[in-house]
């Protein structure tokens, strides 16, 4: 497998392209690379990337290094299609000294007509058409990039600094990291995580949701902790759960995956799956892995 992004090799140059569906985060992504030190290019003619990459190449340094790039590439930009987009992909994942990772943007339709109502911006492919429409078109548009992505972040439940925070956690992690593990704790009550590589359903636990004392705090909390931990059959699953870890993830660094986001569900997702999704992160860190945490259906200050 290739090295993390943002840290793929020393003697390379990172090149992230972010594209995915209108007002699903592009500009929040490229905004969050920028901080990090990317040269950031958004809605860039597809005819002129190679001309932007030979002008921002070898005489572009920072500290000696080639500064690493990222463009915004999407349904607004001129000549945009899909078929042409993948070209580029394997034109630059061809290249030896070029370290490319492609990140789809993404959220769901109710989201995105939501954001779009609130901010009066016009959808690119509005026209003459209602913006459900719009949306509905773009995700067609979009639809056969997926499979070619290196990454898709849903932001549906997420805030703009709640995507700063995975962009940031994504790349910049440690050099040595080859395979960046998201877990993340949510409620069956409000859906399934849209871009979890894998749901596990922890509600077979007891529930610290019917002990008056433990209702109001989050599986964060050392008394809500132990009281799952005392299911019976907890130690035995967190066992068979960290087995299955240590089974899958070299297969996936094998395979080329650089990350996982793996998804514990209970019924609220304040106590059971976030009490979970800790306990895991806390071993896989133990074993050296890069990991990031996301609490969905906790507050904003609490979520990573």
């Amino acid at each position: 497998m290739g090295d993390t992004v943002g840290q793929k090799s020393a003697d390379k140059r990172n090149i992230v392209i972010v594209t995915g569906l209108s007002g699903a985060g592009k500009s929040a992504a490229l905004n969050a690379l920028e901080d990090i030190g990317y040269q950031t290019v958004d809605n860039l003619p597809l005819t002129m990337v190679g001309q932007l990459l030979a002008e921002t190449g070898p005489d572009m340094q920072v500290g000696g290094k080639v500064r690493p790039l990222a463009i915004g590439l999407d349904s607004r930009t001129l000549y945009f299609s899909p078929q042409e987009l993948r070209t580029i992909r394997d034109q630059l994942n061809a290249d030896p000294d070029i370290a490319l990772h492609v990140l789809f943007m993404d959220a769901s339709t109710r989201i995105l007509t939501a954001r779009f109502s609130e901010t009066r911006r016009r959808h690119p492919l509005a026209r003459n058409q209602q913006l459900s429409s719009a949306i509905k078109q773009e995700r067609e548009l979009m639809a056969g990039l997926r499979p070619y992505v290196d990454g898709i972040i849903d932001t549906s439940d997420r805030t703009t600094a709640d995507t700063k925070r995975l962009i940031l956690g994504r790349f910049t992690a440690d050099a040595s990291a080859r395979l960046i593990v998201t877990f993340m704790s949510f409620g069956f009550s409000k859906g399934v995580p849209r871009d979890a590589d894998m749901v596990i359903d922890v509600r077979f636990l007891r529930n610290p949701h019917y002990t008056q004392d433990l209702r109001p705090l989050t599986g964060r909390d050392k008394r809500v902790a132990n009281y799952v931990r005392a299911d019976e059959g907890f130690e035995e699953f967190i066992e068979k759960l960290k087995n299955l870890m240590d089974f899958l993830l070299p297969r996936y660094i094998d395979e080329g995956k650089s990350y996982l986001t793996l998804a514990f569900g209970c019924t609220g997702g304040r106590h059971r799956s976030v009490m979970v999704a800790e306990t895991m992160a806390s071993h896989l860190s133990e074993d050296g892995m890069a990991i990031n945490l996301f609490h969905r259906e906790l507050p904003a200050d609490e979520r990573v």
